[in-house]
């Protein structure tokens, strides 16, 4: 149990004067902070978020002394730790029933974690600890106090209450039973009750996971019927992580009311749909997201693939298509004719690439047109169009009104059958540039792969310029990063057959606040291309051996994946073990 100090809350005057004793603020700026007029938004600040405001330095080495710098030096005073508030690691529905959300705000505390043994309780108000002994008493649990940030504790208190109540309210308009599509309940069909799409419990909800989704950066969140609890969970930096659980009865009606926003089907509950929102993001920008549902043992599972315009289109440097690597991919994309491919697994960033190429090459002299499955991002600089198999529009057939449409470039979103293969080389043929994609794990996979469609050799010889597989990669948080000398075997492992000079220094993943102790913040692309030219294009047969290509495809210049991401490495961008995570292993 923590007891020092009790009983007195921090107030400006006093925390002026202990800031000036401590060499963290002027003497005369305190005097100024101590007689300014405040506002009536001013008056209701914590002492440390006024101060704050007010943007003053640190008298020896002029650091801003902002409410992290503040609270820390809080924390130290007090003899208690400073913790950053990760919310990604709350459970939520276990905090906000240590206290009621009134004895809360009365004390300026916010429970953060619970064990059998332990409560964890961050404090704006360090100095004053009444709250502690009752609490502990109440829980029968022993109580650590830590100090956060006062601006945080705010923030999540209501943010974690006001979720709390609505998941409540939700479930509480519903029955307790189970969704009516979970398979292990369907005796029980005719007695069950949902709660409502457009409950206000349900919609403020909703608000809440896309408005958290943006702030956590998440590409994806998926909506997961189980059994007992639901899960949310997003895809952030492209690993997903376990946000909240909630009850049976209410992700059904959350996921209802998505699916009336993006304009789909709520009654149909077996058959997969396809949906679309475009809304904003806290910051104001708007934001585009695809909605797809699919049928499973316990009902609809929800995924939501966010597409922020700021992530969709972004410059090479961006996307870490850099140097040589840069210099072959516009030689092949500024092509008058022919087809360009870009390969890789689901979430590799195939779309972005093409996207952001496209931007460049969509001038006012050029007609650029695309044929997606569906549109991820709608963008005035090309003309888009969206395939619809449920009335016999699909890519072979949208390729072919796309012919009489007079285009330069054609970006088909994906070769999925022979049809659309042939019909996308014959438009490369007759004096058209088109680029598309294709599910494959490396560069010279993609030649086979046409090949196994029916594409005949001499088609894939007079059409194909160059094929370029790709993959993501997180890349290291600069605040946190460690170096360290890597060893000889895994170095080895990681570049194979080739002869790469092991260097002295790489970065491993450490953990801190800004990266939410991941040791990763962001991701970038590695690149393998394959310029079809010389040697490789005469290899290009029906009956091409795929291990000669892929040698005749190095030996031109072709950096394998693995390769490309030992680069990345030795530049301190990522770590090895994230490069041996994403990236095939080399075929010898």
């Amino acid at each position: 149990m923590q007891s020092k100090s009790q009983g007195r809350w921090l107030d400006l005057n006093g925390a002026l004067k202990d800031l000036v004793n401590d060499g963290l603020l002027l003497q005369a700026d305190a005097s100024s902070l101590a007689v300014e007029h405040k506002t009536r938004e001013e008056a209701l600040l914590h002492p440390l978020q006024y101060i704050a405001s007010k943007g003053h330095s640190q008298p020896i080495d002029k650091n801003p002394l902002n409410i992290r710098v503040l609270s820390q030096w809080l924390a130290t005073k007090s003899h208690l730790e400073f913790v950053h508030i990760d919310p990604l690691k709350i459970d939520v529905a276990a905090v906000t029933a240590v206290m009621p959300l009134a004895y809360a705000k009365r004390y300026g505390i916010l429970c953060i974690e619970v064990t059998p043994e332990e409560l964890v309780v961050v404090t704006m108000e360090p100095f004053n600890l009444d709250w502690l002994a009752s609490l502990e008493q109440t829980s029968r649990r022993t109580v650590r106090a830590q100090v956060a940030t006062p601006e945080d504790i705010k923030k999540y208190t209501l943010e974690f209450y006001s979720l709390s109540k609505s998941v409540f309210g939700a479930r509480a308009s519903s029955s307790d039973a189970p969704g009516l599509t979970n398979f292990e309940q369907l005796l029980e069909v005719g007695t069950l009750k949902d709660a409502d799409a457009q409950d206000k419990h349900v919609v403020n909800i909703v608000d809440w996971l896309l408005q958290y989704a943006f702030e956590q950066r998440a590409s994806d969140i998926h909506l997961e019927p189980r059994r007992i609890k639901g899960r949310v969970r997003f895809r952030i930096d492209g690993v997903l992580q376990l946000v909240y659980e909630l009850p049976d009865n209410v992700m059904p009606a959350m996921t209802s009311r998505l699916k009336i926003l993006g304009r789909m089907d709520v009654a149909e509950k077996r058959r997969p749909q396809d949906g679309r929102i475009k809304t904003k993001a806290p910051n104001g920008k708007e934001v585009e997201l695809r909605l797809s549902t699919m049928a499973t043992a316990f009902g609809e599972k929800l995924v939501i693939r966010i597409f922020d315009p700021d992530v969709i289109l972004r410059s090479f440097s961006q996307l870490g298509l850099l140097a040589a690597d840069l210099l072959s991919w516009q030689a092949m994309t500024e092509r008058a004719n022919g087809i360009v491919l870009v390969t890789g697994p689901t979430g590799s960033g195939k779309t972005t690439t093409l996207y952001s190429t496209l931007k460049l090459l969509a001038k006012e002299s050029v007609n650029v047109s695309t044929l997606e499955d569906p549109i991820e991002m709608v963008v005035d600089s090309f003309n888009q169009s969206q395939i619809q198999p449920a009335i016999g529009y699909d890519f072979a057939g949208g390729i072919r009104t796309l012919m009489r449409q007079d285009p330069d470039i054609i970006m088909v979103g994906e070769i999925r059958d022979n049809e659309t293969a042939e019909m996308a080389l014959q438009a490369a043929l007759t004096g058209h540039l088109v680029l598309s994609t294709l599910h494959t794990n490396d560069a010279p996979s993609a030649i086979s792969r046409l090949l196994e469609l029916g594409v005949p050799g001499h088609l894939l010889k007079a059409t194909l310029v160059g094929v370029m597989a790709q993959r993501l990669v997180r890349t290291l948080c600069m605040a946190c990063r460690k170096a360290v000398t890597p060893s000889a075997a895994v170095w080895q492992e990681l570049i194979g057959p080739f002869a790469i000079h092991k260097p002295k220094i790489i970065y491993q993943p450490g953990g801190c606040r800004e990266c939410r102790n991941t040791g990763y913040a962001g991701r970038q692309g590695i690149y393998e291309i394959m310029s079809i030219a010389g040697d490789l294009l005469a290899a290009l047969s029906s009956d091409a051996d795929m291990q000669y290509i892929r040698q005749l495809a190095v030996n031109q210049g072709m950096r394998p994946l693995r390769l490309a991401g030992a680069t990345k490495v030795t530049e301190g961008i990522t770590s090895i073990e994230e490069v041996m995570r994403v990236t095939p292993q080399h075929i010898t």
